[in-house]
C-alpha cells in the first residue's frame, strides 16, 4: 500500500461528511439559532430530506470524531457515575456492529432489544442503526406472554436482552441470534450468546452500502392502554431527523446535561435519551434503573448538574413536596404524556425558578405541539404546533375542519409533509391506510384551539364521553382535583348512570397523611363542583392506593372502568355530600 492509498475503512470515514450530514446540520443549527423565537423558527424551518441517510454513521460518528466530550453518563445507586465520551461510544458501537454482523444480524432484520439503563443499551442501539437492522425496543421487565406476543406479531429475528429477562423467552421460537447481557458472574443460559464476547473485537465498522432514508429503522409497540399494543414503524429519516421538532421543544444546546425519566423500550426513551440530546451534541445523564424516591430524585438532579429535566406529570407531582430539599440548576424543564396541572408548574417555578413546559407527541410521531423555551406556559394549554408540523382540528366523524372542539390531526398533503410521522403499521396495510391515507393523520386525541392558536387537549377520543348529551373531558376534572393538597394522583372515568347515560367518577389516590373517608370525599367533590360545570364535575368518587399505569406512565383507564361503580367505598353527591351510593 502506498502512502496515498486508502483502505476501505479510511475511504468510508473520509466520505462521511455527506450532503445528508450537511443538510441535517443546517436544519439543526437553524433551530438552535432561533430557539427562543418560535415564530421565526416555524417560518424558516424546512425538514432535511436526503434520499440516503444513516444517522449513527453520518451524524453521530462525525460528531464523535476526536470528541472526548461526555456523550453518556450513567449514575448508579451508590452515588457513582460512569462516563463514556462520544469517541468511545462511536468506537464501541463499531465493534458491536461488527460482532452482531458475525452473529448473523443483517440489514432489515428485526432485532428486539430488552435492556435496562446500562451502557450496552446505547452500544446496541447505535450498532443496529449502523448495520441497518430494525430495532424493536421493549421494556426490560417483559413477561413471558408479552415476549411470545411481540416475537410473533413483530416477526422478530434476533433478541438482545439482559440476563434477568432470558426466562421470558423460554419456549419462544426466536429464529436468529439470542444474545444475553449478563448481570452477574453466573453462567450464560444454554442457547444464548454472551454479549461480553464482543469486547474482543477491535475492527472498525464499514457499511455494506448506503442506507436508504426510507428504510425502516425502528418498530415500537405502543403502550396499549385500551387495546393490544400496535406496532409502529419509523424510518432512518422519520425518527432521527423527525426528532428535530423534539429538540426544539426540549430546548437543548451543545454541552447540556439532560435527564429524562422514561423507561427503555418506550418511544419517549428514544426522544429524550437518544436522538434529542445527541442531535444537540449534549450529554445524556441516565438515572439508575427502577423507581427512585422523589426526595432522592431532587437531590440527584442537583448533584449530577442537570441543566435539563424531562418527566411525566406524575413525577413532577410527586416532586412537589420535596422541591425544597434540593436546588438543581435547571435551565429547561419539560413534561409530556398527560396534561400538567397548573399548581405543579407554579410550585416548581417558586422553588427552582424554572417553568415546566408541556409538550405533546405520540409513538406514531415526534413532538407535535409544545410550549417552547422562553415562552411563558399557559395553564391547561399545551402550546403551539412545533416547527415542521401543521396541526388542524377536525370533526372526528366527517374529517371536516372545525373551529370548535374536534380531533387533533397532522396535515400530510403538500411538499412540506412532515418528516416525523411514522411510515405506518407494519404488516397491517388497512390500519395504515386509515391513519395516513386521507391527507392527514388523526391522532385520536380531542382538542380545541384558542384565538391565539394555542392548543388544549381534552383527552383521548376513547376517553372523552357524553353525559346527559354533553361532551365531558376527564382531563379537566383531573386538573382541578390535582390542585387540591389532599390529592396525590387522580383519574376520571365514565360509569353507567340510569338518567345521564354516563357520569364522571373520580378515582383518587389520597396524599400521605390524609384519611380516605366520606369526609374527604365530600370535601373533594365540593372542590371540583366549585371549579367545574354541572356536567363536567365528578358525580362519584372512589379512593385507591394507586392507579394502574403502563410502564411508560400512562393511566390504564380501561381497568378503572371495569371496576364496580356502586357499593361500599363509592361516594356520591346526589344522595347528599359524602353519602355512600
Amino acid at each position: 500500500m502506498t502512502a496515498h492509498t486508502r483502505t476501505p475503512d479510511q475511504a468510508w470515514r473520509a466520505a462521511r461528511w455527506t450532503d445528508a450530514h450537511r443538510e441535517f446540520r443546517a436544519a439543526r443549527d437553524l433551530l438552535l439559532r432561533h430557539r427562543r423565537d418560535p415564530a421565526v423558527a416555524a417560518a424558516r424551518f424546512r425538514w432535511p430530506r436526503p434520499r440516503r441517510f444513516n444517522w449513527a454513521l453520518e451524524w453521530f460518528d462525525v460528531v464523535a470524531e476526536g470528541n472526548d466530550a461526555p456523550a453518556l453518563e450513567l449514575a448508579d445507586r451508590d452515588g457513582g457515575t460512569r462516563v463514556l465520551s462520544y469517541r468511545e461510544l462511536s468506537r464501541r458501537s463499531d465493534a458491536v456492529a461488527v460482532w452482531l454482523a458475525a452473529r448473523g444480524v443483517a440489514r432489515g432484520d428485526r432485532l428486539m432489544v430488552v435492556l435496562d439503563t446500562r451502557a450496552e443499551l446505547w452500544e446496541v442501539l447505535l450498532a443496529a442503526l449502523k448495520l441497518g437492522a430494525v430495532v424493536v425496543p421493549s421494556h426490560p421487565d417483559l413477561t413471558p406472554d408479552q415476549a411470545a406476543d411481540r416475537v410473533r406479531r413483530g416477526r422478530l429475528v434476533h433478541v438482545v436482552c439482559r440476563g434477568g429477562a432470558t426466562a421470558a423467552f423460554a419456549g419462544v421460537p426466536v429464529p436468529g441470534a439470542r444474545i444475553v447481557v449478563p448481570e452477574g458472574a453466573g453462567p450464560v443460559p444454554a442457547g444464548w450468546t454472551d454479549y461480553r464476547d464482543s469486547a474482543a473485537v477491535t475492527a472498525r465498522f464499514v457499511p455494506d452500502g448506503p442506507t436508504p432514508a426510507d428504510d425502516v429503522a425502528y418498530c415500537y409497540f405502543t403502550s396499549g392502554t385500551t387495546s393490544a399494543p400496535k406496532l409502529v414503524a419509523h424510518t432512518h429519516l422519520s425518527y432521527p431527523a423527525g426528532h428535530l421538532s423534539s429538540l426544539y421543544w426540549n430546548g437543548l444546546v451543545p454541552g447540556d446535561r439532560h435527564v429524562n425519566m422514561s423507561s427503555p423500550g418506550w418511544a419517549k426513551h428514544s426522544w429524550s435519551s437518544l436522538f434529542v440530546p445527541w442531535n444537540a451534541e449534549a450529554t445524556i445523564v441516565a438515572l439508575p434503573s427502577g423507581r427512585l424516591a422523589p426526595d432522592r430524585l431532587a437531590g440527584l438532579l442537583e448533584r449530577l448538574g442537570a441543566t435539563s429535566f424531562c418527566a411525566p406529570p406524575s413525577t413532577w407531582q410527586a416532586l412537589v413536596p420535596h422541591l425544597g430539599s434540593a436546588a438543581p440548576a435547571l435551565r429547561e424543564a419539560t413534561s409530556a404524556g398527560e396534561p400538567l396541572p397548573g399548581p405543579v408548574v407554579a410550585a416548581v417555578r417558586a422553588a427552582w425558578g424554572v417553568d415546566v413546559r408541556d409538550g405533546y407527541g405520540q409513538t406514531e410521531t415526534t413532538a407535535l405541539i409544545g410550549t417552547t423555551p422562553g415562552v411563558t406556559p399557559r395553564a391547561g394549554l399545551l402550546g403551539l404546533p412545533l416547527p415542521g408540523y401543521r396541526v388542524t382540528v377536525r370533526d372526528p366523524d366527517s374529517g371536516a375542519l372545525t373551529d370548535g372542539p374536534g380531533e387533533l390531526c397532522v396535515d400530510l398533503d403538500g411538499p412540506e409533509r412532515p418528516v416525523g410521522v411514522m411510515a405506518g403499521y407494519p404488516d397491517d396495510p388497512e390500519r395504515t391506510e386509515r391513519a395516513l391515507g386521507r391527507g392527514w393523520y388523526p391522532t385520536g386525541d380531542l382538542g380545541v384551539r384558542d384565538s391565539d392558536g394555542w392548543i388544549r387537549v381534552l383527552g383521548r377520543r376513547d376517553d372523552v364521553f357524553k353525559s346527559a348529551g354533553h361532551r365531558v373531558s376527564p382531563y379537566e376534572a383531573e386538573a382541578v382535583l390535582r390542585g387540591h393538597p389532599a390529592v396525590a394522583d387522580v383519574a376520571v372515568v365514565p360509569v353507567p348512570d340510569a338518567v345521564a347515560g354516563l357520569v364522571p367518577l373520580a378515582v383518587v389516590v389520597p396524599a400521605p397523611g390524609r384519611t380516605p373517608d366520606a369526609a374527604l370525599a365530600a370535601e373533594l367533590l365540593r372542590h371540583a363542583g366549585r371549579a367545574l360545570s354541572e356536567v363536567g364535575r365528578p358525580e362519584l368518587l372512589r379512593f385507591a392506593a394507586d392507579l394502574p399505569r403502563t410502564t411508560s406512565g400512562k393511566v390504564r383507564r380501561s381497568l378503572l372502568r371495569e371496576q364496580p361503580a356502586d357499593g361500599a367505598g363509592v361516594f356520591g353527591r346526589r344522595e347528599g355530600a359524602g353519602a355512600t351510593r
